[in-house]
């Protein structure tokens, strides 16, 4: 009995806890619907789509424990939208009292579902299922729409019924403008329909359905093993798409990547979610199409990523100080240990952090770091190109992709790097964070990064979870899962290619193994997944393709013979070795001292111009003024103290020639 009490009073004080949770049960970026008494009704009466709904309490346990399925179903079936839709409403909340009265809820969750174009008298059809896991939930969610009619049909809902050889072999051979796949399944099987409505939201591709039943379909095209998928090319070839396991995440992930065929932008007054944007094919960017192997990581997207972020996202800040600064060089830093392959690049960063380490001041102006960033001092081997030259990151139009992608591109490489090299960081003050990657990443972000809101975005998960990495492969697991969310909450959004549409990465035809299916979910295998990270964004793995290359530096500058006069003897001879060589191939984590006397004069306080350079030895015209200010002021001492003597010595010898006399 003293038991039951302590259980009661425990769970009375837990409710007002439970009740605070609620409110953030279901949120906006959950990929489904929170409806409320004011549009749950407008929304699922006379709708060109169906929907499945669920009517929960904010207070019962189990439907907080359920949350976390129905949100696993919403995003499994996120493109199916188009024809189904799946939502939430809160009957805890006052104002869903009487809505939740009049559709006759009574316990939680109840499960309602309403076909498309139905009257606003059609309360739904409740499910009573006892299995509401989410691969039986998704099966109803198939079965609803193909009990419809075809005049109530959902308008962008695509046939679900089997397709007969006779309708299916003529198409063998015949020229069309997309491809057309072939799904042979058993009959009672459901994948074909699920492909059906994964590839809802893609042009360029139509799938149909064939049964194993079909002996003609299968004679002809010679099917032994189910299911399997029959691809007709636009040219009229035919091939069987090959696939590593036949279940539907590598069948969807396959025809998703197949040439030409692309995410849908739907334009319509409909409430769903939509884009007025025009995708543009390769040949419509004003960026010449650089062919890549997506098995690659190319380091011009990494250098077009630092060249931006030097050049361009830290110009808004015309000077750094306190924490910015403090921030700024954490990055320089990581970069400068982390960065594989050495180069150019390389020995600019280091130049970079011996530069900011070696200063004692508190604030430094923006463009003395964008001129050693120019390599104004003329240093031989030190090089990042100025020009955005994508090649994975490349997008089909302007916007798309390019930096972001390049920027999450680096933090991974950088994390792989810290596993491969875990001393790397020893002796930079960063060592002591059990994630530095992911600790400078969220810092830079949240000062730097110029999309505010996705900089909120990456703050909120950060606050969520990033304390609880504790060693190197949490951390490169925790962003590659960070980056995945990001890929499903911008899927289909303006912001999303159609040509390189977001989707869990990496793909099946990347990584098989990662993939797996447990009760009809795809799942990943987080051990395989560690382990492709760690060859992709291996140093092994980085292209040198398209990058651009250090140009030789002049013989002479501008000024020949003004430089032929001050030029110190150690850089005509740097001139003559064999430098070239010595920047191809440099050792990693090299420190480059010889350069830090000449890097610490470069700060200045000079106008936005940054001024003349003279000499090209590092100064610029208020050095000179300064120089000149001190040489006056020197020479009317100097005149000072001739006159001085002068006087003295005057009557020094007034008095003794007296004494003479």
């Amino acid at each position: 009995m003293l038991r039951f009490w302590y259980r009661a009073v425990v769970g009375l004080w837990l409710i007002p806890g439970c009740l605070g949770a609620a409110a953030r049960l279901y949120t906006e970026e959950d990929p489904l619907v929170i409806l409320s008494s004011g549009n749950l009704t407008p929304t699922v009466s006379n709708s060109s789509s169906a929907w499945l709904v669920q009517f929960y309490s904010s207070w019962c346990g189990h439907c907080i424990q359920y949350s976390s399925t129905w949100k696993t179903l919403a995003q499994d079936v996120k493109d199916w939208q188009r024809a189904i839709s799946v939502a939430v409403l809160d009957c805890a909340q006052e104002e869903n009292f009487d809505i939740c009265k009049d559709y006759g809820i009574k316990f939680y969750p109840t499960f309602k579902y309403f076909r498309a174009h139905s009257p606003q008298t059609d309360k739904g059809t409740t499910y009573r299922g006892a299995d509401r896991e989410v691969q039986s939930v998704r099966r109803l969610m198939v079965n609803i729409l193909q009990n419809h009619t075809r005049p109530d049909r959902p308008d962008n809902c695509p046939p679900l019924e089997a397709h007969s050889s006779a309708d299916l072999l003529p198409l063998l051979g015949q020229r069309s403008n997309h491809y057309t796949a072939i799904v042979i399944e058993d009959p009672d099987s459901y994948i074909g329909r699920e492909v059906i409505l994964d590839l809802l939201q893609f042009s360029g591709v139509e799938v149909r359905r064939g049964l194993s039943s079909d002996r003609p379909l299968l004679d002809a095209l010679k099917i032994t093993v189910f299911p399997s998928v029959y691809l007709l090319h636009p040219n009229g070839s035919q091939t069987r798409l090959h696939v590593e396991k036949r279940l539907r995440c590598f069948f969807s992930s396959s025809l998703r990547l197949l040439p030409g065929v692309q995410r849908r932008h739907w334009s319509d007054s409909s409430g769903f979610r939509t884009s007025q944007m025009v995708a543009l094919t390769p040949k419509q960017s004003n960026n010449p199409w650089r062919d890549f192997d997506r098995s690659k990581v190319y380091t011009a997207d990494l250098e077009s990523g630092l060249h931006y972020l030097l050049r361009v996202e830290l110009a808004t800040h015309s000077s750094l100080e306190g924490e910015e600064l403090k921030i700024f060089k954490d990055f320089v830093t990581l970069v400068t240990k982390l960065y594989p392959g050495g180069g150019s690049v390389v020995k600019l960063m280091e130049t970079l952090s011996d530069w900011l380490l070696s200063l004692p001041l508190q604030r430094i102006p923006y463009q003395a770091i964008l001129d050693l960033v120019d390599n104004k001092m003329r240093i031989s081997g030190v090089f990042l190109g100025a020009e955005l030259r994508w090649v994975g990151c490349q997008g089909s139009g302007a916007g798309l992709r390019g930096y972001p992608c390049s920027l999450w591109t680096l933090f991974h490489v950088l994390t792989v790097q810290h596993e491969t090299r875990p001393m790397a960081l020893d002796n930079t003050g960063l060592e002591a964070e059990a994630a530095p990657v992911l600790q400078v990443m969220r810092r830079y972000i949240r000062t730097f990064f110029g999309c505010e809101e996705c900089g909120r975005h990456f703050e909120h998960a950060a606050a969520a979870s990033m304390d609880r990495v504790q060693n190197r492969e949490q951390q490169i697991l925790w962003l590659w899962n960070q980056h995945n969310m990001v890929n499903y909450r911008l899927a289909g959004s303006l912001s999303d290619d159609p040509l390189f549409p977001k989707a869990p990465w990496p793909s099946p035809a990347l990584c098989a193994s990662c993939h797996e299916e447990k009760d009809g979910v795809h799942v990943w295998n987080q051990d395989n997944v560690f382990r492709f990270l760690l060859h992709h964004y291996a140093a092994s793995n980085l292209s040198p393709y398209h990058s651009l290359t250090p140009p030789h530096l002049p013989a002479q500058p501008p000024n020949p013979e003004a430089v032929e006069t001050a030029r110190p003897q150690e850089e005509q001879r740097q001139r003559t070795e064999p430098e070239q060589n010595h920047e191809n191939h440099p050792g990693p984590g090299a420190r480059h001292q010889a350069h830090k006397g000449e890097v610490a004069g470069l700060i200045r306080e000079g106008g936005a111009g940054g001024g003349v350079w003279i000499l090209g030895l590092g100064f610029n015209s208020v050095d000179m003024s300064l120089c000149v200010v001190l040489y006056i002021c020197s020479c009317l001492f100097l005149m000072l103290l001739f006159f001085f003597f002068k006087v003295r010595s005057r009557r020094w010898k007034l008095r003794h020639s007296r004494l003479h006399v």
